[in-house]
């Protein structure tokens, strides 16, 4: 293969080899897959493509989501360090789904606060992070997470606003917890749709209390609106409390469809309707492709 000299290419991993496409052909790269191989014992081995004079771009894109992240960061430990022997000069990564941002503070002492020891791993490693919704608490701006020259953040709320507009007309956007207000008023400024937050008080990692706002769902398609759905059991309380008050469905959208173990059937047993995502986590509740916005900030980088 033959890089041009002015031209970056897109770096990818084989499973993500249908989302590095779409992203390659939305900001006209050239998608490259990195070899990967597992030695007997779990050790990783991995080749990036060169030229005939083995070397990469001195502009370079990895694309790779943190969803099941522990083995992905020693992926871009190796990768990272690789593609700047091979001459990448300006590195960025698009990782859609960024793990490890949750954990901001030490809750108990002697607690790893794992926000501030993979953002200061992922800025040793690259230039530039691109990333769709990250889950930030108390801190404004992706920097001060991951301290790289350029971080760029995007949102899945007006994407998924608009399939939702087509999808249930006037529906009332609901957010499970306060921690989702930003993504509620950002969809809703969009289409002007009703919208309201619960109160969610947390007793562990599955078990949690809602309240309900005060609204009027009767008769309302309601649609549960969120950054994330892992466990399922926020959105499936959420949806039972409005369900009893009179909603006359609930569906539920998120941006990042992680839905660990029974996840998904506990949403149905809620009675929940319809579930949709963006394809920042390869899901079959994908339905909302961020190729485009991610194209425009990877274009916004590379000219600069």
């Amino acid at each position: 293969m033959t890089f041009a000299p002015d031209h970056a290419c897109l770096l990818y991993f084989a499973d993500e080899e249908a989302p590095a496409q779409r992203l390659a052909q939305a900001a006209g790269l050239v998608a490259q897959a990195i070899e990967r191989h597992r030695f007997p014992d779990g050790e990783l081995k991995l080749r990036l493509p060169v030229d005939a004079s083995g070397h990469l771009p001195p502009r370079a894109v990895l694309l790779r989501s943190l969803h099941q992240p522990n083995e992905k960061l020693v992926e871009l430990l190796l990768a990272a360090h690789t593609a700047r022997s091979l001459g990448v000069q300006h590195l960025t990564l698009v990782a859609p789904y960024l793990a490890y941002m949750r954990q901001d503070i030490a809750f108990q002492s002697g607690e790893a606060v794992s926000q501030q020891v993979v953002g200061g791993f992922l800025a040793g490693l690259f230039d530039a992070v691109v990333t769709v919704d990250p889950h930030l608490h108390r801190i404004d701006r992706l920097e001060q997470a991951i301290p790289v020259s350029r971080a760029v953040v995007l949102s899945g709320a007006e994407p998924l606003a608009d399939l939702i507009a087509e999808r249930r007309s006037n529906a009332m956007l609901v957010g499970p917890d306060g921690e989702s207000a930003q993504w509620i008023a950002q969809a809703a400024a969009r289409h002007g749709f009703d919208h309201a937050v619960c109160t969610k008080v947390r007793h562990g990692d599955r078990h949690v209390a809602i309240e309900l706002p005060a609204l009027n769902a009767q008769d309302r398609a309601v649609v549960l609106l969120d950054d994330m759905a892992s466990t399922g059991r926020t959105l499936a309380l959420a949806a039972r409390l409005l369900l009893q008050a009179g909603a006359a469905s609930v569906d539920v959208a998120v941006t990042h469809a992680l839905f660990a173990g029974d996840a998904l059937q506990v949403l149905h047993e809620a009675e929940v309707g319809e579930v949709w995502s963006t394809d920042c986590i390869p899901h079959p509740s994908n339905a909302v492709a961020m190729a485009g916005p991610l194209a425009k900030a990877l274009q916004s980088i590379l000219r600069t």
